[in-house]
């Protein structure tokens, strides 16, 4: 239960990386909360509520301010909490990580439906997405993560959607997109993000999310 100085509660579902990711910059700022799980194909009142517009988790209410999209949560975390910053003081690495994050959560996702779907055909689906995941690659060669010694946006961004979601989806359809010997240095990195307890604790279980994540190529496939 949240502190009463703090009041912050947080509405999530335990597969989403865009909740997770809040609460791993909630632990690292050491803000006690109230997390809330909802059930995405029963949405509770309370959810509707409060995300009338999309309907959608993450949403985290600070002291009766509702904060809604898991990137501009972050954001607000950052600048709220100021200890153990999250964003880059830099403008320039500060407008890079941003830009990053934004590719993740827009164009790696949209990969993994295209592969779904396979319209193109399996093979340049898969070579698509590799084709993003090489940028990233290049972006985290000579670093232990992508915010340096520790975690920052970027890291809770892209740790969240890329090896703890979508890579479990796509395992889930027999595909190792992340192959070591093509991504040594994405390898590595995931490696060193397991390192670090806010981590780790807010890794879904992985059978748990490949078979979730199944669930969701169904839907994907049948929209």
């Amino acid at each position: 239960m949240a502190k009463r100085e703090e009041d912050v509660k947080l509405l999530g579902f335990w597969a989403s990386p865009f909740s997770r990711r809040v609460e791993m910059a909630l632990k690292l700022k050491g803000v006690p909360y109230e997390y809330l799980e909802q059930d995405l194909m029963n949405k509770s009142p309370v959810l509707l509520e409060l995300n009338p517009v999309y309907k959608k988790v993450p949403v985290l209410v600070h002291k009766g301010k509702i904060l809604l999209e898991s990137q501009l949560i972050l954001e607000y975390i950052d600048q709220t909490w100021t200890n153990n910053p999250i964003l880059p003081r830099d403008p320039y690495e500060k407008a890079m990580a941003l830009f990053w994050a934004k590719v993740v959560d827009e164009q790696v996702k949209i990969r993994f439906s295209t592969l779904v779907k396979a319209e193109k055909g399996v093979e340049v689906a898969i070579e698509e997405a590799r084709e993003l995941l090489t940028f990233l690659e290049k972006e985290i060669t000579g670093k232990y993560l992508f915010g340096g010694k520790t975690i920052g946006f970027l890291d809770m961004v892209a740790g969240s959607m890329i090896p703890f979601c979508l890579a479990r989806g796509w395992e889930g359809m027999g595909i190792d997109m992340i192959p070591e010997e093509k991504f040594p240095e994405l390898n590595r990195w995931i490696k060193n993000l397991q390192d670090f307890e806010i981590v780790t604790e807010c890794i879904p279980p992985r059978e748990k999310q490949i078979e979730h994540m199944k669930k969701v190529a169904v839907r994907i496939k049948s929209a």
